[in-house]
């Protein structure tokens, strides 16, 4: 996301920043400068990216093995800005890394936002919102997966009262309610949970944002939420 990691963003480009966004969230984003994003924005469709998404989640099922190359010629073509074309908030478990499962992507391509549980706090949301107002990504994927460790905290709180120390218990407190909401549904509890937790997580995005929610009224972004089995591989976008 930056593009200099070493000094970090000039003063300019943060005033920059935050008057383009200013501008847009009073124009319906019309007047945000492209240049904001460092470069041109992607032309990919919210459709076109999903389509993307689920053929390398295809090639990842088959063939683990393929993964993007000449990273160093990427770094190249993206160090002077970014166009990414889907945004993916997922949960910050070390075996689901956004760009291998969809198909070993390679720099610049995808937006992350990543934390225990894949949830929308303050800092997230805004990290979300400058990816689709500034950056011009047409799609937001919020993604669960299989054996969450805090979906499973969280179904346990839901049907032991579980405790957890430190900032744990209040981090999965927004989780509970999926899990109440699924604990007498059948099947796996912790897989119904996490699917639940994606879709309420994906709905809360909106219910937070304006900037999102004005985006998706006007049809140039497309929220969805999604579901990655360990196993398999296989990711599924979930209705």
């Amino acid at each position: 996301m930056c593009e200099d990691c070493t000094s970090g963003p000039t003063r300019r480009a943060l005033v920059g920043w935050a008057g383009a966004l200013a501008v847009a969230a009073t124009s319906g984003f019309s007047a945000t400068p492209a240049m904001a994003a460092g470069g041109p924005k992607t032309d990919l469709t919210a459709d076109a990216a999903l389509a993307k998404l689920k053929a390398g989640n295809a090639r990842y099922v088959a063939d683990a093995q393929v993964c993007a190359s000449d990273l160093g010629g990427q770094r190249h073509h993206v160090a002077g800005g970014q166009a990414p074309w889907a945004t993916i908030l997922s949960c910050a478990d070390s075996r689901v890394p956004p760009e291998l499962l969809f198909g070993g992507l390679g720099l610049g391509e995808l937006f992350v936002a990543r934390n225990a549980g894949n949830l929308v706090d303050t800092a997230t949301t805004g990290t979300i919102e400058y990816g689709a107002a500034v950056l011009g990504v047409p799609l937001i994927v919020v993604m669960g997966h299989q054996r969450c460790g805090a979906v499973a905290a969280a179904c346990d709180v839901a049907v032991k009262n579980a405790t957890f120390p430190g900032s744990i218990g209040e981090m999965i407190e927004p989780i509970v309610p999926a899990a109440l909401a699924v604990k007498e549904s059948g099947g796996d509890f912790v897989v119904a949970a996490a699917k639940e937790n994606a879709r309420r997580t994906a709905a809360r995005l909106l219910e937070r944002s304006t900037i999102v929610a004005d985006l998706v009224r006007q049809g140039k972004v497309k929220v969805t939420a999604a579901y990655y089995e360990l196993d398999s591989g296989k990711v599924e976008f979930l209705a």
